[in-house]
C-alpha cells in the first residue's frame, strides 16, 4: 500500500480488503488515528484489520474507552474518544503508556477530538460516508 491512500468503495468486502492491505503496512509501536462521523465505519474497520492479527473477538471500545487485545505476539490499543468530555480524562487512564507501548498498536477513534492528547502519531484515516452510501478512505502517513 503506498501513502497517501485514497479509495471509494461501496462494500464491506472492499473495507476488508483495505483492512487487509493496510495490516501489513503497520509495526509494533505504531499509533494510527481514525477519524469520520457516525457510522462511517471506523470501528468496522479496525474490527477487520484486527482480524488479520488473528484477533477475533474486537469490539467498540466507546464506553470502555479502551480495549486491549493481544494474539500471543502483539498488543493492540483499541480507543474511542467520543465519550470522553475532559482531556484529563485520557491522562487518568494513562494514555501515555498505551501511547508509548513500542510493543503495541494503537488504534484511536475520534482522536480529532483531543488532539493534544496524542503528541505521536504513525497514520491518520478519514472514513468519509455518502449519502448514497459510500465511503472515501484516505490513509495517509503522518
Amino acid at each position: 500500500m503506498d501513502f497517501p491512500f485514497e479509495k471509494i468503495i461501496t462494500t464491506e468486502k472492499e473495507t476488508e480488503q483495505i483492512a487487509r492491505q493496510f495490516a501489513h503496512a503497520l509495526l509494533p509501536g505504531d499509533v494510527v488515528l481514525l477519524e469520520g462521523n457516525l457510522g462511517s465505519g471506523k470501528t468496522f474497520f479496525v474490527k477487520a484489520l484486527l482480524k488479520n492479527y488473528g484477533v477475533e473477538n474486537a469490539n467498540s471500545p466507546t464506553f470502555a474507552i479502551v480495549n486491549e487485545y493481544s494474539n500471543g505476539e502483539l498488543k493492540f490499543y483499541h480507543f474511542d474518544f467520543y465519550r470522553i468530555e475532559k482531556e484529563y480524562e485520557l491522562y487518568d487512564i494513562g494514555i501515555e503508556d498505551y501511547i508509548s507501548d513500542e510493543n503495541a498498536i494503537t488504534f484511536i477513534e475520534w482522536a480529532d477530538l483531543f488532539p493534544d492528547a496524542v503528541p505521536k502519531a504513525d497514520y491518520k484515516i478519514i472514513i468519509e460516508l455518502s449519502r448514497e452510501g459510500k465511503r472515501k478512505f484516505l490513509i495517509e502517513k503522518v
